[in-house]
C-alpha cells in the first residue's frame, strides 16, 4: 500500500530518534570520570603585585 509509506517511514525516523536519544542519555549519565588527584595538588603560583 503506498499510502502507508510515509506513515512507515514516520515510524522509522520516531524510532531511530529514540534510539538515538537513549544511547547518547546513557551514555552521559552512565560515563563516570574520577578527578586525578595530582591537578589538585598542583602547586598555585601567588604573585604579590606592589602597585
Amino acid at each position: 500500500m503506498p499510502q502507508m509509506a510515509p506513515m512507515n517511514w514516520f515510524i522509522l525516523f520516531i524510532t531511530f530518534s529514540l534510539t538515538f536519544f537513549m544511547f547518547n542519555t546513557l551514555n552521559f549519565f552512565l560515563y563516570n570520570i574520577n578527578p586525578s588527584k595530582s591537578s589538585e595538588s598542583a602547586k598555585k603560583n601567588s604573585f604579590n603585585w606592589k602597585w
